[in-house]
């Protein structure tokens, strides 16, 4: 299975309401955006427009791969821009800037690619059980993007009160999938760091001059310094650890709930994720209009049940309740709020099978639905479609990412998942957090044969020396590539490597049996 696999198989429509107001200051386009994020696109229009950032406002963050069609406000000025990968169509005017409360659900279509004839029929069966069932709300890999470009979960260095770590792992940590001018602009803080009173030879530096200006006056107030980021990736940093938790929580609730036959396993950036594929009445009945809290210091719960997996998800960090607040910053803050455990995809439907002209000989599905704001249009497709994904997560393991050995250590692994025992939880395969594998404990060192005799021996028995051979030195296996793209060139070098090897082996002649010597026959 393949999503994605063209920009425009993955469409999303925002529908959205705001009050038309003729003299309002703000101006409020439709955003036709492709292969572009919803901030990379916001920088786009503050640079060639010379905008401030607080004066861009949308109503929510949108995937960068596919198409989509958003709403965004501008106070103050009118602006238009219509290039390859971004127009901008006027609306209106409004009084008051957008927010997530002017939108009233967003619009899928999805063509999911690199199915089997038996797969794409199972679909209509599937979409029926998820209209029965529902999909558990949770919060999908593009939630982590910290996590995906390396940067590991910053807000536990800012709980912990490491705030130069939060730093660098914002302004100095270059993603290995990014190769844009930011990418080398955080590459030289990184190798720089420390030297405030230098900066960086690309313009687009601009945007950190606040932070470097502060340094330069105080160059221990890490704490100050993080005060001048942009308020909407602070957010983003508290946003994702707490979903995390929110998600680890859900799944340890619903496991006390369901059992394990009928929960099927998803993974994704930093795990897996349970979905039951069936519910008791009375259970469906109880969860359809169920909220779930994201914790604050402040949460407070009435369920037992919720309180355990709560807790429970927060012992995983060592952390506690009242842990969840940043020392010295009110600008890091994690606040209580609920949130729908499930969603029900409106108007959900799939197309009848057809073949795919991306893939030879498979087969492609259009699905269709509307979801409510914050839910994960991808998580649904991945719902529906569980059983052809298995087969490629059995076969394909995610690839670890992570900070460089320059980082500073810190322990970042990710939650253990328990197997679950079904078979599409015993093919799940852990993805962990980028930065586990710098804190790893030194290896312990193996104990010889007598060594393990003695100890094992009752006390008062001498034990006979046992002769031990030396070892046999082995050649240490060569490192595995660090980064993306140096694994995927590994890869490629492998398989040209088989091909090479069967192509020599295919031309070289077998070798024929040398004839044995006969005595000559003498006539008698």
């Amino acid at each position: 299975m393949k999503l994605k696999q063209r920009p425009e198989d993955f469409s999303v429509i925002e529908s959205y309401r705001f009050t038309e107001v003729p003299r309002g200051p703000y101006y409020v386009y439709r955003m036709d955006k492709q292969k572009l994020t919803t901030l990379g696109a916001v920088e786009r229009l503050r640079e060639k427009f010379r905008i401030r950032r607080q004066d861009v406002s949308f109503c929510g963050l949108k995937d960068k791969q596919g198409r989509t069609e958003q709403l965004i406000a501008v106070h103050g000025k009118q602006v238009d821009l219509q290039e390859p990968d971004l127009r901008l169509t006027f609306l209106g005017r409004t009084d008051q800037p957008l927010s997530a409360r002017n939108i009233t659900s967003n619009r899928f279509s999805v063509i999911v690619r690199d199915l089997s004839l038996e797969e794409a029929q199972r679909v209509p069966e599937s979409v029926a059980e998820v209209a029965r069932v529902g999909v558990v709300n949770y919060f999908d890999s593009q939630r982590f993007g910290f996590v995906k470009h390396g940067q590991g979960f910053v807000a536990r260095d800012l709980l912990r009160g490491d705030f130069q770590a939060a730093l660098k792992a914002l302004i100095a940590h270059p993603s290995e999938l990014d190769q844009s001018e930011d990418a080398r602009v955080k590459a030289w803080f990184r190798d720089h760091w420390g030297d405030w009173n230098r900066h960086p030879p690309q313009q687009s530096w601009i945007k950190y001059r606040p932070i470097v200006q502060h340094l330069r006056d105080y160059p221990m107030d890490y704490a100050g310094a993080l005060m001048k980021i942009d308020r909407r990736l602070r957010a983003m940093v508290v946003f994702e650890f707490q979903s995390l938790l929110w998600n680890e929580s859900v799944r340890a609730y619903l496991r006390q709930l369901v059992p394990t036959r009928e929960l099927v396993g998803l993974r994704y950036q930093v795990g897996a994720l349970d979905h039951p594929r069936a519910l008791p009445p009375e259970l469906a009945a109880q969860l359809r209009d169920s909220t779930f809290p994201l914790l604050g210091p402040d949460s407070t719960f009435s369920d037992l049940r919720v309180s355990a997996a709560c807790n429970s998800a927060l012992h995983r960090y060592d952390l506690e309740l009242g842990g969840l607040k940043v020392p010295k910053i009110n600008a890091f803050h994690f606040k209580h709020e609920e949130r729908p455990l499930l969603v029900f995809p409106g108007k959900l439907h799939a197309g009848e099978p057809r073949r795919d002209e991306e893939n030879a000989g498979r087969y492609k599905v259009v699905l269709s639905f509307t979801l409510p704001p914050g839910a994960y249009a991808t998580l649904v497709v991945r719902r529906v479609l569980w059983f052809a994904l298995s087969e490629h997560q059995e076969r394909e393991a995610p690839a670890k990412r992570g900070r460089g050995s320059d980082r500073s250590p810190r322990d970042e692994r990710a939650p253990r998942t328990p197997r679950a025992r079904t078979a599409t939880h015993d093919r799940e395969e852990r993805r962990v957090d980028p930065r586990a594998d710098e804190r790893a404990a030194p290896a312990r060192p193996s104990r010889t044969r007598a060594e393990a005799s003695s100890e094992a021996a009752p006390r008062g028995k001498a034990v006979k020396p046992t002769t031990v051979a030396a070892p046999v030195e082995t050649p240490a296996a060569p490192p595995e590539p660090r980064g993306f793209r140096a694994r995927a060139q590994a890869r490629k070098d492998d398989r040209a490597a088989h091909r090479a090897a069967a192509q020599t082996s295919a031309a070289t002649p077998a070798k024929s049996k040398p004839k044995r010597a006969t005595k000559p026959r003498t006539e008698g």
